[in-house]
């Protein structure tokens, strides 16, 4: 049909934007188009679609209804037209909760039933992700740090530079960037030498945007790792759901078959498969380990005292749960809100849990190996913490193997030597 009728631009036009759209993931935005002159475009057909697509529908109006059946199924409910606007010959498109994956070229054509014409609008979705996670990957014998930047979560690639007290540029080693289907995860190493400071910064810069990390590497180490308490963790039974399988030496858990007569009290928790650890803390630096291998769900970290222990509260730090999860045996994550993917090589078999009270810092640790997993940083306690598990489901005993708080096998956590801060300028 398009091929009988004609443009006539010396008449009508359709206009968009002067350049590209910037948006930020979780924004709405406008696609401007309109017709020039302002006539009514009421009864034409406003199509927007994507290029270079093989399934281009994003939003249809003709006739006076909107026909989205054959919409991409990821803009449902999410686009619309002004219909007030219409009449004024404003056919731009409002698209709701912006994605990364919408990012791309969108052509606007307007059709009457003596000519079309169309334009194309340019959209550019910025992500911010993560603050930098830093992590220390090893001592040298002329006194050196090995230093190890993560961030995650953002779009596009960001710019990664460590930085030393003075904030100048260091030197950086290999970087690893790594892409899932909407974001950029990005790993930057430095090696770096005993200072008068040790403070040093990771900085991940993404145009106006900036979110930088500092850690502070104790002149001396040795003596701060002699006072981390590597914890004797038993788990508390007045805290267990009714489903869970206690060990006799309280060392193990596991869910069970069915629900045990038990007290309820309000220590207990009874919607989520929860137990806490029965020794707190409220000073200084612990360690512990869990060996989670074997199974395909698990939850393990701290919690605050006050942590909702009745009812469906989402499991996360925003409501006093620090720590990091397994689900359906390939999907490892960090209990933020929204979680933070995880990107691990092996799968892991024990996982040892670092905390430093006053530093309001909570670490991971492959223990095998003293790997860091992941940092809650920045944190303020004003309360005491305890060791946090859920096995999950047994899920048809798929998932049965029980979590085990074991003995520590003489691994202590390097980063027990550094202080954490995220800064936000």
């Amino acid at each position: 049909m398009a091929s009988m009728l004609s443009v006539i631009s010396d008449q009508v036009q359709v206009v968009g934007p002067d350049g590209p759209l910037v948006v930020g993931a979780g924004e709405d935005v406008i696609l401007p188009c309109s017709l020039k002159p302002n006539i009514s475009a009421v009864n034409m057909r406003v199509e927007w679609y994507r290029l270079h697509t093989s399934d281009p529908l994003v939003h249809l109006y003709n006739n006076g209804v909107d026909r989205n059946e054959d919409q991409i199924t990821s803009y449902r409910g999410r686009t619309s037209l002004f219909r007030e606007e219409l009449q004024k010959g404003n056919t731009s498109l409002k698209l709701s909760r912006v994605k990364v994956s919408d990012e791309g070229q969108y052509k606007c054509l307007i059709q009457s039933e003596r000519w079309y014409d169309d334009v194309t609008v340019q959209v550019s979705v910025e992500a911010i992700g993560t603050y930098p996670v830093i992590s220390v990957e090893g001592y040298s014998n002329d006194g050196g740090f090995s230093l190890l930047c993560e961030i995650k979560g953002w779009n596009p690639e960001p710019e990664v530079v460590w930085l030393d007290n003075d904030g100048n540029l260091l030197p950086a080693e290999d970087t690893e960037t790594l892409k899932d289907t909407e974001r950029f995860h990005v790993k930057k190493r430095v090696t770096v030498q005993d200072s008068n400071t040790n403070r040093f910064y990771c900085r991940a810069i993404l145009t106006d945007h900036m979110r930088e990390t500092e850690i502070v590497i104790s002149k001396h180490v040795e003596e701060k790792e002699k006072q981390i308490r590597e914890v004797d963790v038993t788990l508390d039974p007045d805290t267990a759901n009714p489903y869970l399988i206690l060990s006799e030496d309280r060392k193990e858990v596991t869910h069970g078959n069915k629900q045990q007569d038990l007290p309820d009290n309000p220590k207990r928790f009874d919607h989520w498969l929860s137990v806490l650890g029965k020794e707190g803390f409220s000073t200084g630096r612990s360690y512990y380990e869990v060996q989670v291998s074997g199974k395909t769900d698990w939850t393990v970290g701290v919690a605050k005292e006050s942590v909702k222990r009745k009812g469906n509260a989402p499991l996360n730090s925003e409501t006093g749960i620090w720590s990091v999860s397994l689900w359906n045996g390939i999907e490892y994550k960090a209990r933020t809100d929204p979680p933070v993917p995880l990107s691990l090589k092996q799968k892991l078999q024990t996982v040892g849990v670092f905390v430093d009270y006053e530093e309001g810092l909570i670490s991971f640790y492959k223990a095998e190996t003293g790997s860091h997993i992941y940092s809650f940083t920045g944190l303020s306690f004003t309360e005491k913490i305890y060791p946090y598990f859920n096995p999950y489901f047994h899920n048809k005993n798929i998932n049965s193997a029980p979590l085990i708080i074991t003995s520590v096998r003489g691994f202590t956590p390097i980063q027990a030597g550094g202080a954490y801060a995220p800064t936000d300028p």
